[in-house]
């Protein structure tokens, strides 16, 4: 460094000399010429600085590479140095609701350029360079065996804090850890297995799906009524008292609460935009946007504020009264800040409602494509758990015990994860173990501060791992089937979901009552090409428009 900064200082003398040596008639003229040529050196002194830090930067982190033994990873083609190509593609993917196609097209055309299949390569994005990678052991370091040399990084937390606040999806370090020390306690197995508000829930929802003489609905976006029903349950589970979405849409009224899950998923989106834009997230707001925020924050602080005033009048029920669970009144024994507590909420709201709508509405989509496969479910759901008006030992246990109704949805989250997509950022400079080299098995060198993107999406299709058929939903590949790191739909290591038990309780319990009711479905339009609706989770990018009939035991 002794080097570079002797360059700057002989630039900055230079120009000085030349300032001093500068003759003019005028004195005020002379004055500013001095001053203007003092700018200009100094900033081209500063800018000769910079070039060379940014060189012997690079050189001592070839260097720490050379030293681990890790080799170079294949860059992805570009039209320009910066990646704005790049990033043009990803917002036209996104526009037209490819996205997961997009990341499936880049690995592609990687392995074409390198003549073999690359599961780790780089991309540039906005002047910064990622490392893109599908390989489940590069994801088991990132997630859990060198969980501590990542986070989730600042692009992260300025791209999800404005809607979210710090919470477990947002924060690092020690604050995640309160996080995750706030939450675990509110997601036993004894809350999870209370099923008696989902049944309130999916009747409501029932309600939504009224059937003509001849036994079937009329043409209905299930869609829809799968995340009014998951936001009505999670709000009553979180908040208390439900929005009640799904009364408010059948009748067609127009209350505050009703437009509380449109500014949601509207921030949602914005979330998702602003972490494509990497240092740059203000490029993705507006005033429309910073109001969804506001929205979303007004309504959940009037029911904290709420459930603070009645925790402070120390309203209890009698010993012999026991009233039901409320995620709210649990937080208010660990804290009662307002903003930590609205924080909190959202988190969860965001992973309760949103994954089970997701997962439910992609699993819609798949029973009415393969009719073989919802006969079969159908078959095993009547044997388990009896008819639509006689159910019958529906629990937890019994739920999770079903072993076709959990193949199926494992294999809808192994094709359509809710969240396909994920990063983390090396809090030091490190390596993740393949790559590298000529044939992609040396390790990778990460610089501190790099992003490690990630897509289940991807690596859970992958030909390699899943076989010829990867691409085909095929429930029945799980009966001999224990995944490892190639299959992480609820993420892995310390950041597990830790509510992944009860988004997949919900979500077995609904399908259950559904298929008990409904005796067939039909996908209205079975050639449509599948899209996603990519926000902070993934859901079909279309309307999921189906006709259901009616059992005649229901």
């Amino acid at each position: 460094m002794l080097g570079a900064e002797a360059v700057a200082l002989h630039c900055y003398k230079t120009t000085l000399i030349s300032c001093i040596s500068l003759k003019s008639p005028n004195p005020l003229n002379r004055t500013r010429t001095m001053a203007l040529s003092f700018v200009l050196g100094f900033a081209a002194a500063a800018l000769v600085l910079q070039v060379i830090r940014m060189v012997f930067n690079s050189w001592q982190h070839s260097r720490n590479a050379k030293s681990l033994g890790c080799g170079s990873v294949p860059l992805y083609p570009c039209k320009d140095p910066l990646g704005i190509d790049n990033l043009k593609q990803s917002l036209a993917a996104d526009k037209a609701k490819l996205v997961p196609e997009l990341a499936e097209k880049r690995v592609k055309i990687i392995s074409d350029q390198e003549n073999r299949y690359v599961t780790t390569f780089s991309i540039r994005n906005l002047g910064r360079t990622h490392i893109f990678t599908i390989d489940p052991k590069n994801i088991q370091a990132l997630l859990a065996t060198q969980f501590k040399d990542f986070e989730l990084g600042s692009v992260r937390r300025s791209s999800l804090h404005p809607l979210l606040g710090t919470g477990i999806f947002t924060a690092d370090g020690e604050e995640w850890s309160r996080s995750r020390g706030l939450l675990r306690p509110q997601f036993t197995r004894e809350q999870i297995s209370q099923l008696d508000l989902e049944e309130e829930h999916v009747q409501k929802a029932m309600q939504a799906l009224p059937v003509a003489a001849n036994g079937w609905t009329a043409t209905t976006d299930i869609q829809s009524i799968f995340f009014r029903l998951t936001i009505d349950s999670a709000t009553e589970f979180l908040f208390g008292e439900s929005v009640e979405s799904q009364l408010g849409a059948l009748n067609n009224l127009n209350r505050p609460e009703d437009s509380f899950a449109s500014y949601f998923d509207k921030s949602q989106w914005v979330c998702a935009q602003r972490s494509r834009f990497e240092k740059l997230p203000f490029l993705a707001e507006n005033k429309e946007t910073k109001f969804s925020d506001k929205q979303v924050h007004s309504f959940v602080d009037k029911v904290v504020s709420t459930a603070l005033a009645a925790s402070q009048a120390e309203k209890k029920a009698s010993p012999d009264q026991k009233s039901s669970y409320v995620f709210l009144e649990a937080l208010l024994e660990v804290t009662r800040d307002p903003i930590e507590l609205r924080s909190q909420l959202l988190n969860i709201l965001l992973a309760g409602r949103d994954t089970t709508a997701s997962l439910l509405s992609w699993t819609t989509l798949m029973l009415a494509r393969h009719p073989e496969v919802f006969t079969k479910l159908r078959e095993t759901i009547i044997s388990n758990f009896g008819t639509y008006s006689n159910p019958q030992n529906i629990t937890f246990a019994t739920l999770k015990s079903c072993q076709y109704l959990q193949y199926v949805m494992n294999e809808v989250l192994r094709l359509y994860p809710v969240v396909p997509f994920n990063r983390r950022n090396a809090t030091r400079d490190t390596t993740i173990p393949r790559g590298g080299g000529p044939d992609g098995q040396d390790p990778v060198y990460v610089r501190k501060g790099q992003s490690v993107i990630y897509t289940t999406h991807v690596m859970q299709r992958r030909k390699d791992l899943w076989g010829p058929d990867a691409d085909q939903f095929k429930p029945d590949r799980w009966t001999s089937r224990r995944p490892g790191w190639e299959y992480i739909p609820f993420n892995g290591g310390p950041r597990i979901c830790i509510g992944q038990q009860f988004a997949l309780t919900e979500a077995g319990y609904v399908i259950v009552r559904l298929l008990q009711r409904f005796d067939r479905i039909e996908d209205v339009y079975p050639d449509q090409q599948i899209r996603y609706g990519l926000t902070l989770t993934s859901a079909p990018g279309d309307l999921v428009t189906v006709r259901l009939h009616q059992a005649e035991d229901a």
